[in-house]
């Protein structure tokens, strides 16, 4: 169990589900302790393996941490910024405030409540600061370049599956309208038949309420005659190796927070179409690592992905450049970085020195 004595940042995460968020926290936190900081999770829907306080502790954050007049709140959810106001405002507990932002969108009225009560906040890309009515950092995230690695081996490409074809094309996440599956479908109907070395592949959570929407799907790859060329594979185990194993990678949401999935297939050496949705326009250097279209247009993202299709050579090109292009500007260790800068000004102490 936790020390609560040796924890200056709590990042709670109240909910179940899988999600962007939570993807961010598992990745962020190992991150953040590995450079020394003590900080800790609270909440339900992580690993076991996080590093967590129990809802038991939480009377210790009344007692003042080591070395530190207050303890850092750091929020990612409205009912997280709430919990927070109410340990501080109402129970006294001495913490400060924070949270990051990715909504690209205006804010409720009772969000931007929450927001004018927060000690500091996060944006995480210029576009979502741009909703934003307080001063802000903008922290972009990044991702684990260990994890998401450039294929090592035959198992990391094409032959290392079922699948028929010489290249993959592949769109991850949640199947539903607001992540554009629909038009990445659409647009393998249209191109697959001109291109037959390729394959897509979709992968993602199906919930019951999209249920009906992913069978409208399969239904028309199957009226097509593409059952065996676009192939659904679920959500996997393991979505790492399904990245190196693309030669493309598409993005087609119509409306994101941030969206970590093009970065993973980038650091995979992996080239990437997108939509403008979430920060994607930010992450991709365009016509370098990939090609962003405007959001929820069909025609514009079937026409960057066929630039492709028909030169695979591209693909590979700028999949190298993708590689160092993240490693760069996106590595985790820089958000962790940027961020303990945000908790020492909030906790008046020295930040941390990455351990060896």
């Amino acid at each position: 169990m936790l020390d609560p004595d040796r924890i200056r940042v709590v990042a709670p995460h109240f909910k179940r589900r899988l999600s962007g968020v939570t993807s961010t926290v598992v990745q962020l936190i190992p991150a953040q302790r590995r450079r020394g900081l003590g900080i800790a999770t609270l909440g339900p829907g992580l690993p076991e393996t996080m590093p967590a306080l129990s809802f038991a502790q939480l009377p210790a954050l009344w007692k003042k941490p080591k070395g530190a007049a207050h303890r850092v709140w750091h929020a990612r959810r409205n009912v997280e910024m709430l919990a927070g106001i109410v340990l501080r405002d109402l129970l006294r507990m001495p913490l400060k405030l924070l949270f990051t932002s990715a909504a690209q969108r205006h804010h409720s009225r009772y969000t931007r409540w929450l927001i004018s009560k927060m000690d500091a906040v996060v944006a995480t890309s210029a576009r979502s600061g741009s909703f934003l009515k307080v001063p802000h950092t903008v922290i972009l995230h990044g991702i684990d370049t260990d994890l998401f690695h450039p294929p090592e081996g035959v198992d990391d490409t094409i032959a290392g599956t079922s699948l028929p074809g010489e290249h993959l094309i592949g769109c991850f996440g949640r199947v539903r309208h607001q992540k554009g599956t629909d038009l990445f479908v659409k647009a393998m109907i249209e191109l697959l038949p001109r291109y037959p070395s390729w394959t897509a592949i979709v992968s993602g959570r199906v919930t019951a309420e999209h249920k009906g929407f992913a069978d409208g799907l399969k239904a028309d790859i199957a009226r097509a005659g593409l059952s065996e060329r676009i192939v659904f594979l679920g959500e996997v185990d393991d979505i790492k190796p399904w990245y190196r194993r693309l030669t493309l990678y598409v993005a087609p949401s119509r409306n994101e927070g941030f969206g970590l999935t093009p970065l993973e297939a980038m650091a995979s050496e992996t080239a990437v179409v997108a939509s403008d949705a979430g920060a994607y326009r930010e992450q991709i250097a365009e016509g370098m690592t990939g090609a962003v279209v405007a959001a929820g247009e069909y025609e514009p993202l079937r026409d960057a992905i066929e630039a492709y299709l028909a030169d695979p050579g591209r693909a590979h090109l700028h999949a190298k450049a993708a590689v160092a292009h993240v490693r760069a500007d996106f590595a985790l260790a820089g958000e962790a970085a940027a961020l303990e800068g945000v908790y020492s000004r909030l906790l008046g102490v020295p930040a941390t020195s990455p351990q060896s």
